[in-house]
């Protein structure tokens, strides 16, 4: 029969791998909720429930391992209830994300570099306030400024006498001004 402080010892690294699988539950990266462990842990919890222990440490270590259990299996149940009433504050912004709409012009709304930088202003301006970032300080006149400064960069780069159309992509819930090359 194994020693009471093998199997305490045991109880406790099965129970911080059932946090972390629970973590990872809530997470979205396990697919299902960690069971068999929590099952496993339940167990050694109940085998100490016939034992009497005579170590005065062991019995407070199986105490508090006992309470860490229940403290996290409250918070587990509390977390399970929110999942399933759809008020989980994790699976919101994640549902929140997913439900963003994609703002990206497509080629039709490309505006060709030295024409309409108006247009592209404004959807510049849509987009970063649409993902939430600032749009303090932001103007036409800047963002014509850091096109020509663009543009002058990739023509050094590919040529003097290439033309480049600029739109407004959102990637990773940012928004960005994108350049592709005109080809006649």
């Amino acid at each position: 029969m194994e020693p009471a402080e093998a199997k305490i010892d045991r109880l406790d690294t099965k129970l911080a791998q059932l946090g972390r699988e629970y973590e990872q539950y809530f997470l979205g990266l396990r697919p299902r909720e960690p069971l068999p462990l929590k099952g496993e842990v339940r167990a050694l919890i109940a085998q100490f429930a016939d034992q009497k222990l005579v170590n005065t440490a062991l019995k407070f270590r199986l105490g508090s391992l006992s309470s860490r259990y229940q403290a996290m299996q409250r918070r587990w149940d509390d977390v399970l209830r929110q999942i399933d009433e759809g008020s989980y504050s994790r699976h919101r912004f994640r549902a929140s994300l997913q439900h963003r709409p994609k703002l990206t012009v497509s080629a039709p709304g490309e505006i060709p570099s030295g024409h309409g930088t108006d247009a592209l202003f404004e959807h510049y301006r849509d987009a970063r306030m649409a993902c939430g970032q600032s749009t303090k300080g932001l103007s036409a006149e800047q963002l014509s400024r850091n096109l020509d400064a663009q543009r002058e960069a990739l023509q050094e780069r590919f040529g003097a006498d290439v033309e480049f159309q600029f739109r407004v992509a959102v990637e990773d819930g940012r928004a960005k001004l994108k350049a592709r090359r005109v080809t006649h």
